[in-house]
C-alpha cells in the first residue's frame, strides 16, 4: 500500500473577500512527482505556502509527511525542503560557503556537515566553481546551488516552485536529470511550473487549478484524453490503398500528397485494434500508423481558458 506524502482535504483560503482556494483535495503518494498547474492568480503559490507552513489555511485539513501543518508545523518543516522560483543564494558567499551556512543552521554535526558539502558539490557538478563567489555563477548554476542547499537537511519531500523559470534549454534539461535522480532516491516532489512540457516530462500526476478550484487531475495521458482531437494516422504505399481505406472509414480525413489518413479515435488499444482489423478485412496494409493525442497545452487552454504562451509572458 502506497502511503501519502501529502494529503489535503477541503483546503480553503481567502484574503479579505477574495477566495483564493475553494475546497482543494489532493493526495500525493510518497516517492512520486506531483505537478500543480494553473494560470497566474489560480492559487498555486498560496497552495504551496499552506503546505510548507508559511500561510495558515482558513479551513480543511492538510497533512505533510504524516504531520498536520496547523498543529505540527515544526515537524513538517523538519521533513521538507523548499526551492522557490528565484535562487535564494547569498551571492557574496562562495558556493561552498553557501552550503556550509545551511549546514551550520541545521542540526548536522561538523564532521557530517563537511562530508555533506563535499558530496553535494560533486553531485551537482559544482566542484570547479565551489570556491568562487555565487555572484559569478550562471543562472543554471545558481539554481543547482539553491537546490543543493535545500538537500542539506536530507528532506523526504521537496517543493519546487517553478525551478527552471528563466533557464536556457540545456540548464533546464540538467535540472530535469537532477529531479529524476531525487525521485530515484525515494524523494517526493511537489512541482509547480509554467512549462507544460516539463510537467509532461516529469510528473506522475498533474492537477490543474483554476480560480481557486481543482478542475482536473490525473496522469499526463489521462488529462490529454479529456480533450477531443485524438486520432490515428495511417500512411499507405499507394493512392489506391489510401482511396480504399478512406471509403471504409467515412469519418476520416485524407492527405493525398502524404498518402495519409487521419481517423478519429480515443487512442485506446481496443479502438486501434478495431481500425487495424477493418483494414485487414479489406486486405489493406498500412506502411505505418501512429496515435496522436492533444498535448498539455491543449488541455490547459480547454480547462482554464488561458493560452500557455500568455501565461509565460506575464
Amino acid at each position: 500500500m502506497t502511503t501519502s506524502a501529502i494529503a489535503v482535504s477541503g483546503l480553503r483560503k481567502a484574503f479579505g473577500d477574495k477566495t483564493v482556494l475553494d475546497g482543494i483535495d489532493l493526495d500525493v503518494p510518497a516517492g512520486t512527482v506531483f505537478s500543480l498547474l494553473g494560470p497566474n492568480g489560480a492559487g498555486k503559490t498560496t497552495t504551496v505556502n499552506v503546505l510548507t507552513t508559511l500561510t495558515k489555511a482558513d479551513g480543511g485539513t492538510v497533512r505533510v509527511a504524516g504531520h498536520d501543518v496547523a498543529t505540527e508545523a515544526k515537524a513538517v518543516r523538519s521533513e521538507i525542503g523548499v526551492t522557490g522560483q528565484f535562487a535564494a543564494v547569498d551571492e557574496l558567499l562562495t558556493g561552498r560557503e553557501n552550503l556550509q551556512l545551511m549546514v551550520d543552521l541545521s542540526p548536522v554535526s561538523a564532521k557530517d556537515g563537511k562530508r555533506i558539502v563535499t558530496d553535494l558539490l560533486e553531485r551537482f557538478d559544482l566542484v570547479e566553481s565551489a570556491d568562487k563567489a555565487a555572484a559569478t555563477y550562471s543562472g543554471g548554476m545558481r539554481r543547482k546551488l539553491d537546490l543543493a542547499m535545500t538537500l542539506v537537511g536530507n528532506p523526504r519531500i521537496i517543493f519546487l516552485d517553478e525551478p527552471t523559470t528563466g533557464l536556457d534549454p540545456r540548464s533546464r534539461r540538467t535540472m530535469w536529470t537532477i529531479i529524476r535522480e531525487l525521485l530515484a532516491d525515494g524523494v517526493t516532489i511537489f512541482l509547480t511550473t509554467q512549462y507544460l512540457d516539463e510537467a509532461d516530462e516529469l510528473a506522475d500526476r498533474i492537477a490543474v487549478l483554476n480560480k481557486g478550484k481543482l478542475v482536473a487531475e490525473g496522469t499526463p495521458d489521462e488529462l490529454k484524453r479529456l480533450i477531443p482531437g485524438t486520432h490515428v494516422r495511417f500512411r499507405f504505399a499507394s493512392f489506391e490503398d489510401l482511396d480504399t481505406a478512406a471509403q471504409i472509414m467515412p469519418d476520416s480525413t485524407r492527405d493525398d500528397d502524404a498518402l495519409t489518413l487521419r481517423v478519429p479515435s480515443d487512442g485506446g488499444t481496443k479502438s486501434v485494434r478495431a481500425l487495424l482489423d477493418r483494414l485487414d478485412e479489406h486486405s489493406l496494409d498500412a506502411e505505418e500508423f501512429s496515435v496522436h493525442t492533444p498535448d498539455l497545452d491543449d488541455v490547459f487552454l480547454a480547462l482554464t481558458g488561458h493560452d500557455t504562451a500568455e501565461v509565460v509572458a506575464k
